[in-house]
């Protein structure tokens, strides 16, 4: 065979194999991803190929998607008696916002809520210790970074003395996040010798049968105490420097928001852990929706600063779901927007339909600021973040950069005077898709007062992108943020 005729040959391959992946990629895909992977396969056939049957094909297993299933079904007829309550005076999109979260999510929204937020990062383990101490049946810990160490050691104590006492203690943490930072083992060995029940999430164990994307993890960070104190937000359980060598040479640390709730709601955050127990363990553990559904047993304010009443509703996302809820929620919310839109997300990667959204806000006239880190600790993420502020400020959103060396991990959205978000969901594609997350839409005029506080302490300590200064910016900068958002799409 001649050399043209091999030429010939191996691009005729080239073009079939091409089309056979493009004909797969277009099916069920956002059509932004299977560009980038038909690129990809284009320009680097075999490597673009590997990882395509690594990270680009298969959802979760089937087993875990019909867990998620059997656990919406009994959740729903659970709280057939549960008060859904819609307040009058609040906005007239909510109640279709509520709506569609009870069709994606199963839990409705209750009243009767309280809910307190912690802005300090060593504050949030405190209370945590103060509640835990204080737990008489059970204890339920969910965390994608679960790590002792010496900032964590306080909450370890606490859960193994609630262990001591006969409180039932059930841990989760995500397997492949836990395994990729230190002291992994030696928080293994600690929860063993707790006497805890504990399991890895989504574990990657193909000689065991356990295998799944191993891009799709696990994200939540759930606290349940009796059923009656429930926490959420952006916090892991480590050490505010991530205990990472390159995070402490350049004196890194994370700031957070977690929310402390008290009253139905929390109902709702437990029965989002048993269905993370129910899928790695296919044991049920005990969650009564009809707490606090007798109006007399309702909580009552603790009197402590900052707690505000809030009707709530909890929404679960990620893959074990057929659709990608916490993005149908947020675009949602922003086309709904009438003064006011506040983000704080510290990987802002969007897709087409959540940047539409928010330009499209900023230019009916809604003042739209988005608060993210000057610095990132994901370089690939970092960069594709940035090429999105040109189009934002362009069209007159505000954004922020934190100051270094602090990295403003918190995860919250809020609308108007009354609506927020507060939650571990990033606004990005692997939000959106690939992890598993929850979020927690909160109705109430005192705590988007409190928020406001909060965003002000980000603003405060931050400075303001300018667009000029913006394009200014080395070439070669541009460059990697431009790359940087191609390999965004591909999922």
């Amino acid at each position: 065979m001649s050399t043209s005729h091999a030429s010939l040959l191996a691009l005729a391959v080239h073009l079939i194999v091409v089309l056979a992946f493009g004909v797969t990629l277009a099916a069920n895909r956002r059509p932004a991803s299977a560009i980038a992977w038909i690129l990809a396969i284009i320009f680097l056939p075999v490597l673009g190929i590997l990882v395509f049957l690594f990270i680009g094909v298969g959802k979760l297993p089937h087993y875990r998607r019909e867990r998620q299933r059997e656990v919406n079904e009994l959740i729903l007829s659970g709280s057939e008696s549960v008060t859904q309550r819609i307040v009058p005076d609040t906005p007239e999109w909510l109640a279709s916002a509520v709506h569609l979260n009870l069709n994606l999510g199963a839990l409705p929204m209750v009243t009767g809520n309280t809910a307190a937020l912690i802005e300090s990062y060593e504050d949030t383990f405190t209370e945590l210790v103060t509640d835990i101490d204080a737990a008489r049946d059970y204890v339920r810990v969910a965390f994608y970074l679960l790590v002792l160490d010496d900032t964590t050691k306080s909450v370890f104590d606490a859960l193994a003395r609630a262990q001591l006492r006969g409180v039932q203690v059930h841990v989760l943490y995500d397997f492949l996040a836990c395994r990729s930072y230190p002291r992994h083992r030696q928080t293994k060995k600690a929860l063993a010798q707790m006497g805890v029940e504990w399991q890895a999430m989504l574990p990657l164990r193909p000689w065991r049968g356990q295998w799944q994307r191993p891009d799709m993890r696990n994200h939540r960070k759930i606290v349940i105490i009796d059923g009656r104190i429930g926490y959420t937000g952006s916090q892991n359980l480590i050490d505010s420097s991530y205990l990472r060598r390159e995070n402490r040479k350049r004196g890194l640390h994370w700031k957070e928001l977690m929310v402390r709730l008290v009253g139905p709601a929390v109902a709702e955050l437990d029965a989002v852990f048993v269905s993370d127990w129910f899928s790695e363990t296919d044991h049920v553990l005990e969650v009564d929706l009809h707490t606090w559904s007798d109006p007399a047993t309702l909580p009552v304010s603790d009197g402590g600063s900052g707690v505000t009443p809030v009707d709530a509703q909890v929404v679960p996302s990620g893959p074990s779901f057929d659709n990608d809820n916490n993005l149908k929620l947020f675009v949602l919310m922003m086309q709904n927007a009438r003064k006011r839109i506040s983000i704080t997300s510290p990987y802002f990667v969007p897709d087409e339909s959540t940047l539409t959204a928010l330009v499209t806000a900023a230019s009916r006239g809604v003042e739209v600021e988005l608060f993210v880190s000057a610095i990132g600790d994901q370089a690939l993420v970092y960069h594709a973040q940035r090429s999105y502020y040109e189009e934002l400020l362009r069209a007159g959103v505000v954004v922020y950069l934190y100051h270094a060396p602090t990295v403003l991990h918190s995860k919250h959205f809020s609308i108007d005077d009354e609506v927020a978000v507060v939650g571990t969901s990033n606004m990005d594609i692997r939000s959106f898709s690939l992890n598993m997350e929850v979020s927690v839409l909160l109705r109430g005029r005192e705590f988007i007062a409190e928020l406001r506080k909060v965003e002000d302490h980000y603003r405060a300590g931050s400075a303001r992108l300018g667009l000029e200064d913006w394009l200014e910016r080395p070439f070669h900068d541009k460059v990697l943020d431009n790359l940087a958002r191609l390999t965004s799409a591909l999922m």
